[in-house]
């Protein structure tokens, strides 16, 4: 099969096209002929050198999540059958990522395609979209009437925090630099949009929201998000996902604060699938990159101004 994988860890351009063997599936694996997969932060931090633990092997094949057609299963799973549209999400997979033909996953990670999206869309939205939700519902609890911060809401996280965050009656606050920003929070449901790095911004959050913040879904740190963690009320909670850096400076007996982990699993994966529904979800994608020109993908993402998430092209 053809793949996209390093060598090394380095630079985009250490990111080169290569063949390789498909990966077999165990009895509680799937096979997944891949559409498309999703270009992450997190991809950039592993191409890097950055690895959960141990070592990796080499060659890496990038890439935690996408969406394809099952193409075999292992004679342990019954969920699945060959030619479901299927999407999935796998952190760390030994039997190599996304950036590829084909991929094989655990099967308590894999679900099938909502009605609503096609395989493109998809392939762009398992992780951000189980990242996003599991934010908005399990670690702030958002509550309908509360008012919320989406703090980096224009990437490809904050895009389905927004629409998620509406899904549950809040008043939603995005950040976004710049009119197109502010027109894309603002078609995603946002209430108000602001600039964060804007001289100004605080005193315009203390207008937007006069009564202070009940929650804060942060997918950036730094001096602009915690100033504006000043406006969190008492009882307020401020979220993020692990691996933002610098990490929310934490205020002691003034709000809960938490770092998060997004988890695949059938009851995460079915609750996704209710939620993209209610939600109306839409998924803006930025930019599409055939599977060879992975590396060019990673270096647009690293030039900043992303809108929406990146993604591989794969399947036709």
């Amino acid at each position: 099969m053809k793949a996209a994988a390093i060598d090394r860890p380095g630079p985009p351009s250490v990111l080169k096209p290569h063949e390789l063997p498909v990966p077999e599936p165990s009895p509680n694996e799937v096979l997944i002929a891949l559409h498309a997969a999703g270009i992450g932060v997190w991809d950039v931090d592993i191409r890097k050198g950055w690895w959960p633990q141990g070592r990796p092997k080499y060659p890496l094949v990038l890439g935690v999540d996408g969406a394809g057609i099952v193409a075999a299963v292992g004679s342990r799973v019954r969920r699945f059958k060959v030619g479901q549209r299927v999407w999935a999400y796998e952190f760390a997979n030994p039997k190599g990522g996304f950036y590829a033909e084909y991929v094989v996953v655990n099967a308590e990670h894999v679900a099938r395609v909502p009605r609503r999206l096609d395989l493109l869309q998809a392939g762009a939205a398992t992780a951000t979209a189980l990242t996003a939700l599991q934010g908005i519902d399990d670690t702030l609890g958002l509550r309908r009437g509360e008012t919320v911060l989406i703090f980096g809401a224009t990437g490809a996280v904050g895009t389905m925090a927004v629409q998620f965050a509406k899904r549950r009656g809040a008043r939603v606050i995005a950040t976004a630099t710049g009119r197109k920003a502010a027109r894309l929070v603002r078609s995603l449901g946002a209430d108000a949009a602001f600039d964060a790095r804007a001289k100004n911004a605080v005193a315009r959050l203390r207008e937007l929201a006069p009564e202070n913040l009940d929650a804060v879904l942060a997918f950036a740190g730094g001096d602009a998000l915690d100033r504006c963690l000043d406006l969190v009320g008492p009882r307020g909670r401020v979220a993020w996902p692990n691996g933002v850096e610098p990490e929310p400076k934490r205020r002691r007996r003034r709000f809960k604060a938490q770092g998060y982990d997004a988890e695949a699993s059938p009851r995460a994966l079915a609750r996704l699938d209710r939620a993209v529904t209610e939600a109306r979800l839409k998924v803006p994608i930025a930019a599409k990159y055939p599977l060879a020109q992975a590396a060019r993908a990673h270096a647009r993402l690293e030039d900043g101004g992303v809108f929406g998430r990146i993604v591989l092209r794969i399947g036709r």
